[in-house]
């Protein structure tokens, strides 16, 4: 199928796949569709996806997907077959390349890896155009968003309410992709034929609607650089909130909120702290990545997810005494912080979170005091594990559910703390700058040249170095490639306070202690990790980081955290 061919397919109407296929029902995910990030190599190494159009029809009462995937591949090296990530529980008809139809002896897909047989070797840089038709039953999420899949429930009419949530697991259990971090299309033309009744929410810009005549209707997305995991469906009988958004920036954006039938009350509330929190955003960081596109967010029958330009929503429009609601205010700063900035692999995932973790905080700071600041960074402290490293080798894949190991915390809570500590260091004069040139590859972000960067904590550690002039390889190693937290060992002798930092790193490390003296509150400098301060007598009160700006070991929530154990 040539590329004019399938637009003018697309714009009348969805690409169904030549056949109905049936899967044989759920099954547990098989170990590779349920990992993302594993490396990349062989063909998947080599493969640009320019374009994708994809056409998804979806059936509630089946709770079936038929899907056709269409794309422009743009080879990286010589290349005698393409690898595609794709559920093995979806089952794959038609395959053409360059308007070639294959035989099904030159495709197969045993373990989640669709690998296909060229006609013939293509060079690199050569264009290629793939068709693939798939369909099945899709992998049923069994604890969205963190188990991950399609979201089949029902709104309280009894209408069908669809979503889907992959970020652990990863695009290919809803489509064929490359399911890696680093790894992203260019643009995406999306179709979702749904039955008459439901709205479909998308990513991009909604550009066409049509009836298909059949008790179907057919919805029309576009968008640009979208994260993988960020491309979602999100189907109900939605009504729309909108409210347009000027940024101080000079651009103009539509604020979208897809809600369920009688909550536009709670739609429109919601709205109105996005716009504040907008203003927030922009404020410290940088200007809305997608306003060429949307600020969209919809309701969803799970708590959430950072789906690009249209952000599940589950949270009930629960009043909170913060004045905000949490969940949309996280979600919705990942738009910057997963969407826009892009961890380069799972492995430094905690760019993504641990930075939009850190956006509470500093909202509450800017919008209700110092007061809230701090109560949200204590609370954030006590689920603040270390118990591995935030940062694993390359190659080594972190387990996210993993209840002894607790990364998955720590990549939101000493994610958020690292950066609470490097503002005690470096300032926010620093500080905010180099998130902003990670966040943007530029110092000037400006409307309408903003495209996603992927990014790594050596990328991080350049940037603040640059930008401090200082070298804080003591500071990365310790935080950031070390398990255990540093530990502060203070030894009095009469008037003499001596401090000496511990850790497991083989650098030393140097983060200057504020001690509180009798009201006072001086500076040590840890020259070598060891420092000291006449305290004037051998009865003088001291305290320690008493403004608690330091990440550090403490025996005290060790022990909070281990209560359970040790009953």
């Amino acid at each position: 199928m040539k590329l004019k061919t399938a637009i003018a397919i697309m714009a009348a109407g969805a690409l169904a796949p030549a056949a109905s296929l049936w899967a044989q029902g759920p099954a547990p995910l098989h170990e590779r569709t349920a990992q993302t990030d594993l490396p990349l190599e062989s063909a998947r190494a080599s493969m640009h996806l320019q374009h994708l159009f994809l056409s998804i029809a979806v059936q509630p009462e089946m709770k079936r997907i038929e899907g056709t995937a269409f794309y422009r591949v743009i080879p990286r090296a010589d290349l005698a077959e393409f690898q595609f990530d794709l559920d093995p529980r979806y089952t794959v008809s038609r395959v053409e390349i360059d308007d070639v139809a294959l035989s099904p002896a030159d495709w197969n897909n045993p373990d989640g890896l669709l690998t296909v047989a060229l006609p013939q070797p293509v060079a690199v840089g050569e264009p290629v155009m793939v068709l693939i038709d798939y369909a099945g039953v899709p992998n049923e999420a069994a604890n969205p968003p963190w188990g991950g899949g399609f979201v089949w429930s029902e709104t309280e009419a009894g209408q069908p309410w669809i979503a889907t949530a992959v970020q652990g697991e990863g695009c290919d259990l809803i489509w064929p992709c490359i399911d890696h971090s680093s790894h992203r299309i260019d643009t995406l033309d999306m179709m979702v034929t749904v039955p008459d009744g439901l709205i479909v929410a998308g990513n991009g810009r909604q550009i066409g609607t049509s009836d298909n005549g059949d008790g179907t209707t057919t919805f029309r997305w576009q968008a640009r650089d979208p994260s993988n995991y960020g491309i979602t469906l999100q189907i109900a009988p939605y009504e729309v909130a909108r409210h347009d958004y000027e940024s101080v920036f000079g651009n103009t954006f539509p604020l979208v909120f897809w809600h369920l039938p009688n909550h536009a009350e709670g739609a429109n509330r919601m709205l109105d702290e996005m716009a504040d929190q907008i203003d927030f955003m922009e404020s410290l960081f940088g200007p809305y990545p997608f306003g060429d596109e949307k600020a969209g967010v919809a309701e969803t029958p799970h708590l959430g997810m950072e789906h690009q330009t249209i952000n599940a929503y589950g949270n009930g429009f629960q009043p909170e005494a913060y004045g905000h609601d949490w969940l949309l205010q996280h979600e919705f700063a990942h738009e910057w912080f997963a969407n826009q900035l892009r961890n380069e692999t799972i492995n430094h995932m905690w760019l993504a979170e641990g930075f939009t973790t850190w956006t509470r905080p500093l909202y509450l700071e800017w919008s209700r005091g110092e007061m809230f600041y701090d109560a949200e960074m204590w609370r954030s402290r006590q689920r603040v594990w270390s118990r591995v490293p935030l940062v694993p080798p390359e190659g080594e894949l972190p387990d996210y559910n993993d209840r002894e190991a607790m990364w998955g915390d720590d990549i939101y809570f000493k994610g958020a703390w690292i950066l609470h500590t490097l503002r005690s260091l470096v300032g926010d004069d620093v500080l905010l700058p180099a998130i902003t040139r990670l966040t943007y590859g530029t110092d000037d972000p400006r409307p309408g040249e903003i495209s996603p960067v992927n990014r790594t904590t050596d990328d991080f550690r350049s940037i603040l170095e640059e930008l401090s002039g200082r070298d804080l390889d003591w500071f990365f190693d310790a935080y950031l490639y070390q398990a255990a937290l540093p530990d502060l060992v203070a030894t009095r002798d009469g008037a003499t306070l001596r401090l000496e930092w511990q850790t497991p790193s083989d650098l030393a490390f140097e983060m200057p202690v504020d001690v509180r003296v009798e009201g006072q509150v001086r500076t040590v400098d840890m020259v070598e990790g060891r420092g000291q301060l006449d305290l004037g007598n051998s009865e003088a009160h001291y305290l320690v980081d008493p403004a608690n700006r330091i990440l550090k070991y403490d025996a005290a929530i060790e022990a909070w955290q281990n209560r359970d154990s040790e009953d």
